[in-house]
C-alpha cells in the first residue's frame, strides 16, 4: 500500500509540470474546503534542541488556489507562533498543529505576503490537517492579537525592496483570556471576521 501511495504521489507531482486538458481539471486540481497539501513534512533536529531543517519541499494549496511553499533547507523554530501561548495552546510541532507550524514559520520568516494573509493561511491548514474548528479558531484569535507583525513586505524577485519593520502587537497575553475566547468561540461559532474584531478590541 505504501509503494502505492508512492508512486501515485510522484504521478500527481508530474502532471503539475503541464496544463491538464479541461475535462481532467476536476480530477488533477479538486476542489477542497480547506485546500490540500502536497508532500510532508521531512526534518532534521539540529543539536541545539529548538530548531529543525526541511529535507524537503511542504507545499499547501489554499481554498483561493494560492499555493504556500516551505522549501527544503529552511530553517524553522516555532517562533511565529508566540512561545507564552505554548504552555497552554500547545507546542507548534505536537500533533495537528505541525504542518501549519511550519508553513507559517516561514511565512512570517520570508514576509513576502501580508501578515493578515498568513495568519489566514495558517488557520485553513490547520483545518485541512484535522484541527477542530474551536481549537483553530482560538489560535488564530491568540496569533492575531499577539502575534509578531510587519507593515512592509520584503522585497521579492522583480520589485524594489522595501526596509523590513517588524511591529509586534505588545500586548500581554493571559491563559484567562485565551480561555474566555476558547469559550466564547465554542458556544457563538463566529466567523474569522468577527474574531478579527474581538482581537483588535482595546484591553479593558
Amino acid at each position: 500500500m505504501r509503494k502505492i501511495y508512492f508512486l501515485l504521489a510522484l504521478a500527481f507531482t508530474a502532471c503539475g509540470g503541464h496544463q491538464p486538458p479541461a475535462w481532467d481539471v476536476a480530477a488533477v486540481r479538486p476542489k477542497h474546503p480547506w485546500g490540500y497539501y502536497s508532500g510532508q513534512v521531512e526534518a532534521r533536529w539540529e543539536n541545539d534542541g529548538r530548531h529543525m531543517t526541511l529535507l524537503s519541499e511542504l507545499h499547501y494549496t489554499d481554498p483561493d488556489g494560492v499555493v504556500w511553499t516551505a522549501p527544503a533547507g529552511s530553517v524553522v523554530d516555532g517562533a511565529s507562533i508566540p512561545r507564552v501561548l505554548w504552555s497552554f495552546m500547545g507546542g507548534p510541532f505536537d500533533g495537528k498543529y505541525r504542518n501549519a507550524s511550519v508553513l507559517h514559520d516561514v511565512a512570517y520568516d520570508e514576509k513576502t505576503r501580508p501578515w493578515k494573509q498568513c495568519d489566514r493561511m495558517f488557520y485553513n491548514a490547520m483545518r485541512c490537517s484535522g484541527v477542530s474548528p474551536t481549537e483553530a479558531k482560538t489560535m488564530y484569535y491568540a496569533l492575531y492579537r499577539h502575534g509578531r507583525h510587519w507593515k512592509h513586505l520584503r522585497g521579492v524577485a522583480g520589485a524594489i525592496a522595501v526596509e523590513e519593520e517588524t511591529v509586534p502587537r505588545a500586548l500581554p497575553v493571559s491563559e484567562e483570556e485565551i480561555q474566555e475566547t476558547r469559550s466564547w468561540i465554542e458556544n457563538a461559532n463566529p466567523s474569522l471576521s468577527q474574531i478579527e474584531a474581538r482581537a483588535d478590541a482595546p484591553t479593558q
